[in-house]
């Protein structure tokens, strides 16, 4: 009878020290992917792109992006729409009449899904005082 209760102990042990290692061995935590190219060109061809930054949000804020934790944010508040980004303009700048387009474009995956963004200004100051401080494109 020890025999038994000692062998049926030992199993019981490896069991639970079998379930252990697979826990272990299973991810700390699941995350969609958030990485994307941010472009700023002059023009509305996109030709030539004037300045460019990586950002990846996920699981940490890192990249070629001078704030990537503002920026990593600010696409948060977004939802994964960066129309949003348009939303809020400064109503007390005031930009002048001309034209100079300005394109400015996000590329790559947002909570593992798969974006394409772009948008033309007329002029960097009416791209500065649309974005009104969001750090986003602030590279």
């Amino acid at each position: 009878m020890r025999h038994r209760i000692a062998a049926v102990s030992a199993a019981t042990l490896l069991t639970l020290a079998g379930v252990a290692g697979i826990a272990e061995a299973q991810p700390a935590g699941l995350y969609a992917p958030s990485a994307v190219v941010l472009t700023v060109s002059q023009g509305e061809d996109e030709a030539t792109a004037v300045r460019a930054a990586t950002l990846s949000c996920a699981p940490t804020a890192q990249g070629t992006h001078p704030d990537p934790q503002a920026a990593c944010a600010g696409l948060a508040a977004t939802a994964g729409t960066l129309d949003a980004l348009l939303a809020a303009p400064d109503p007390n700048r005031a930009c002048p009449m001309h034209y100079d387009p300005v394109t400015v474009r996000a590329d790559g995956v947002w909570q593992g899904s798969r974006i394409s963004w772009k948008h033309t200004f007329s002029n960097a100051c009416a791209m500065s005082a649309t974005f009104n401080g969001n750090a986003v494109f602030a590279f």
